[in-house]
């Protein structure tokens, strides 16, 4: 049976606090029937899987600025498109950004579908996101569950299996608690009190509409839930980067295979990632020298020690790997996190650079 009556609590007060968002329908708006453009709905979930609100909120204005339509997304150049995403991290996310966009013109005559099932046939689009969508967008009733309501149900009903294993528990207490009214604005409003009352360190109990029924308040157990099983420490592979910039300015990049780690990116060429340094050699012949410093960067499940080799070519250079992009062209902006870290430690190498 589900809880209207905490539900109908926790709408009240997202109607008076909501979050003030660029993809979001304003509650007294949603209340008057005004639906958000599922467009919207869509490409925010994508940019926020692994990404914090406030990172997100620049890009989005961005890509709907540039892409005001999906149909302007799906006609948009990879390239392009993947250079606006630089410094948002996940690129996997961008390449399925412009397939969906793709498919959602070509299949579904540029209109998205309005079911968690038919959106779940997307690419890129899994249970969470097929959830949010269905629910956010056209209302639908469906149970939402990112971080934030993990959160908040194991405190609500003080679980304490350990995460990732509490998962089935706590999206089954989710369900319960999904009110049949208005549930697009129950499932942001479920997420605004884990975002801003109900967080990880010092909730807010206090002042959070749902501190009476709240079993890890009555229990003294908030601050410790939900608990997690402890991670393995990340390993750490080490790689080589090599920069080289022509005696007209271009540099010499190279897009990165689809597959894999910042697929379809442009980087450096260099050799792969390993524990140890692999096999690798130059993309061109070359007076290569060593600045004296490492690109350092987290990925999800490593941590990476990128060396850097840094030549000056002159004009007729024929490398074996990469092509020269024009200086006209070329924007660190454009380029990984990882590897815009590369280039600002190899700008010192380049004498009219520094």
């Amino acid at each position: 049976m589900r809880d209207t009556a905490q539900a109908a609590d926790l709408l009240s007060w997202y109607d008076q606090h909501a979050r003030a968002l660029p993809w979001r329908v304003p509650p007294a708006e949603s209340r008057a029937g005004h639906r958000p453009d599922p467009y919207h709905i869509w490409m925010s979930e994508v940019m926020l899987q692994q990404t914090t609100v406030a990172a997100v909120k620049e890009y989005f204005t961005r890509f709907t600025t540039l892409w005001p339509t999906v149909q302007d997304l799906a006609a948009a150049d990879d390239a392009r498109v993947m250079g606006e995403w630089a410094g948002l991290g996940y690129y996997a996310r961008a390449r399925n950004l412009l397939k969906c966009a793709r498919v959602v013109v070509a299949d579904h005559g540029g209109q998205f579908p309005d079911t968690r099932e038919a959106l779940l046939k997307l690419p890129g689009i899994g249970p969470y996101t097929a959830a949010a969508i269905a629910s956010i967008a056209f209302n639908r009733v469906e149970t939402v569950v990112d971080g934030n309501v993990e959160r908040v149900m194991a405190r609500l009903f003080d679980i304490h299996t350990p995460l990732p294993a509490a998962k089935p528990e706590l999206t089954e207490k989710a369900a319960l608690m999904t009110p049949g009214d208005r549930p697009g604005d129950y499932a942001q409003a479920v997420m605004d009190l884990g975002a801003t009352i109900c967080t990880p360190r010092s909730p807010a109990c206090g002042i959070c509409p749902w501190v009476a029924p709240c079993a890890a308040r009555a229990a003294g157990t908030a601050a410790e839930l939900p608990k997690k099983t402890p991670k393995k420490p990340k390993p750490t592979r080490v790689g080589v980067a090599y920069i080289a910039r022509r005696a007209d300015g271009a540099f010499l990049l190279e897009t990165r295979p689809d597959r894999g780690l910042l697929g379809g990116m442009l980087g450096w060429p260099g050799s792969d990632w390993a524990e140890e340094v692999p096999d690798h050699s130059p993309p061109v012949e070359a007076d290569w020298r060593d600045p004296g410093a490492e690109a350092l960067h987290t990925f999800t499940h490593f941590h990476l020690r990128l060396a850097i080799r840094v030549a000056d070519l002159p004009r007729g250079s024929n490398p074996e790997r990469g092509q020269f992009l024009p200086p006209e062209r070329f924007r660190p902006s454009d380029l990984p996190t990882v590897m815009r870290k590369a280039f600002d430690l190899a700008r010192a190498s380049f004498v009219d650079m520094s």
